[in-house]
């Protein structure tokens, strides 16, 4: 497909494992409040959602319980037009056993992967081959993040030695680190443009004030974009943002202007599809 041809996709990830109500008071925690921001996004123009759960104290959980309750809010919420994510991540919490236990108890529609948390180089990797033909047989669609070249390096390694089984996957470019102060630039996505032959479509998170920048240099290039407060709280002008909406309808406005469309609940679930 040509450019503008695959309509440009607003995944919201409007929490992150790390910030709590201290850090930023409008930040979406309990299931009430992310399904509020859910349906406020997508009327911003977002078709998915990014996931997180936090147990009683706002830390960072991978509870199949708090899930399966985070998502029953939110589909009450968006209704069907809206693909559901949820996170794998590890915060230095969970083990790559952990995060396979918890997805094949949830079995849920997608999830998001980092290929160094989920396949570190000394996995078993009978046991990831295994994971991921689970997954293919469960009809869950992944996402691999990749943070550095590194990760592409392994992913692109998983799928030539058939521990990843299909052709090509979604894919998340993290443009920078989870560190403080962390401001990304458009330039950061150029290393990894065209450096994997596995990829069907990739998406772009990014950190700090040029997020929205980011983003719109991802969808000139014919990516896709996820965009909140897990990674940044600031509007283009410089002001804090109310809500994740205000993010979202920055990326939608600005990407409509570059002749791309904005994609539906039933395009993102299109996008996300891995070629098993």
């Amino acid at each position: 497909m040509g450019y503008g041809d695959t309509p440009f996709l607003i995944a919201s990830a409007p929490n992150g494992a790390r910030k709590t109500k201290a850090d930023q008071a409008n930040i979406p925690i309990t299931p009430a409040e992310v399904a509020r921001t859910a349906a406020e996004c997508q009327a911003a123009g977002a078709a998915m959602m990014h996931l997180h759960v936090r147990d009683d104290d706002q830390k960072h959980s991978l509870d199949v319980g708090r899930y399966r309750e985070m998502l029953t809010e939110v589909k009450a919420a968006v209704g069907s037009d809206m693909l559901l994510q949820v996170t794998t991540e590890a915060v230095g919490m969970y083990s790559a056993a952990d995060q396979m236990e918890m997805i094949r108890g949830l079995v849920p529609d997608a999830v998001s992967v980092a290929i160094r948390e989920i396949a570190p180089d000394d996995a078993d990797l009978n046991e990831l081959k295994a994971f991921f033909a689970f997954m293919r047989e469960a009809s869950i669609c992944p996402q691999f993040i990749l943070y550095a070249p590194e990760d592409v390096a392994r992913f692109n390694q998983l799928v030539e030695q058939g521990v990843l089984p299909g052709e090509k996957f979604p894919v998340l470019f993290v443009l920078g680190r989870y560190t403080v102060g962390q401001v990304s630039s458009p330039a950061d996505l150029l290393p990894f443009i065209g450096s994997s032959n596995y990829v069907s479509e990739w998406m772009v998170c990014a950190f700090g004030a040029f997020e929205n920048a980011c983003v719109l240099t991802g969808a000139g290039f014919g990516g896709h974009a996820r965009i909140g407060f897990e990674n940044n709280h600031l509007k283009v002008d410089g002001s804090p943002a109310s809500n994740n909406a205000e993010l979202i309808a920055q990326a939608r406005d600005g990407s409509i202007l570059m002749g791309r469309k904005i994609a539906t609940g039933e395009q993102a679930r299109q996008i996300m599809q891995p070629m098993w």
